[in-house]
């Protein structure tokens, strides 16, 4: 049986947001939506165009008064930077509410694992990285490593994305502080059992992806994934790389040593992305002479006008809140999605939201 749940979206003025509301909205499970951000008018605008009539607005800092704005809420969807993931936990544990949030690179990931208890203990959720990437992925690499059937000797993710008719100036897939810490920071890779530092934007190979994506250059970036896999599947080998249209990549590196100033200043100006956009994820597992893939392709959503690259971090964040509702996610503590959300039941939800998932197997030579 369903439950109504009350549900919190913190960052509601950014990227990733307004398909988060847009899609909750939506979605019977869902009663009231508060949408939560440092500006207030920017909530008000997306409860206005995306949350209907359950949507309300409060100008709240997730560094101060969080826990008094969940008063109510049943889940907090944290879709702000990664930088505040440990204050929206504390204030969600503070108001005894569910928290999921998008991903908070490797190291951070490493931090918000140490509140299991605390959570477990609260009967709680607090479920970590649950976009597309972390998030999808991490279910994705669920079902690779089940059609592979044995222990997994290595498990990387490639992620991409292209917008179809990019605008004409700057324009960035989701927060641009988030983009150039994943590519300045020291990526992590499992080698050999172990982690290991690369050299930021170290160069990760060229793939074949799905159309429009085709032939992609890839480059090594830090991400969580490669955090949690390693224990969650016991994984020797892991990585994660990403593939960014060379113009974006261009863009990114210029700002490479930017301070807050001007990274603030550059994130302001830029300019939408479109509604073409297409994101594709791969998620691969090999084990035992075998390799099977996982690949979802995410295009947008043509009545919302979000496109793909929103809709496929949006989507797995939404459908974890269904899932919730319906008592298909019943753990509790700090966990990634590998550990408790099924492929079965995410996998439907996804493909509601214009994504496609192909599962392919082949013998290594």
């Amino acid at each position: 049986m369903n439950r109504e749940l009350q549900v919190a979206v913190l960052g509601a003025g950014g990227i990733i947001a307004p398909a988060i509301v847009r899609d909750l909205a939506e979605s019977e499970e869902v009663g009231e939506l508060r949408l939560l951000d440092l500006d207030g008018t920017r909530a008000t605008v997306v409860a206005e165009s995306h949350g209907g009539p359950r949507a309300s607005a409060v100008e709240v800092d997730a560094r101060a008064n969080l826990a008094e704005a969940l008063d109510g809420i049943d889940v907090l969807i944290n879709s702000a930077s990664y930088r505040v993931n440990i204050d929206a936990m504390r204030a969600a544990l503070a108001a005894g509410c569910h928290y999921l949030d998008l991903g908070g690179l490797y190291w951070m990931t490493g931090d918000q694992l140490e509140l299991s208890d605390e959570f477990e203990q609260a009967e709680l959720l607090a479920l970590l990285g649950m976009g597309s990437s972390p998030g999808k992925t991490n279910v994705m690499a669920v079902r690779a490593v089940r059609e592979l059937g044995t222990q997994p000797e290595r498990i990387d993710v490639i992620a991409a994305g292209r917008d179809l008719d990019p605008p004409d100036g700057a324009s960035f897939p989701y927060a641009l502080q988030t983009l150039v810490d994943e590519l300045t920071l020291s990526p992590m890779a499992q080698r050999n059992g172990e982690p290991t530092a690369l050299e930021p934007m170290q160069d990760g190979g060229a793939v074949d992806l799905p159309d429009p994506i085709g032939h992609a250059e890839t480059i090594y970036t830090l991400h969580s994934e490669v955090r949690t896999f390693p224990s969650s599947f016991g994984c020797p080998e892991c990585s994660f790389r990403l593939s960014l249209a060379p113009k974006t990549l261009e863009r990114i590196r210029a700002l490479a040593d930017a301070d807050e100033l001007a990274l603030a200043t550059a994130s302001r100006e830029a300019l939408p992305a479109s509604p073409e956009t297409v994101s594709v994820h791969r998620v691969e597992a090999e084990g035992d002479g075998r390799v099977v893939s996982v690949t979802a392709t995410t295009r947008g959503i043509e009545q919302w006008e979000i496109g793909g690259s929103i809709v496929s971090t949006a989507a797995p964040a939404a459908a974890a809140v269904r899932l919730l509702a319906r008592g298909r996610i019943t753990a509790r503590g700090a966990l990634p999605p590998e550990l408790c959300v099924e492929p079965d039941d995410l996998f439907p939800e996804l493909e509601q939201r214009n994504c496609s998932f192909e599962v392919e197997e082949r013998a290594l030579r």
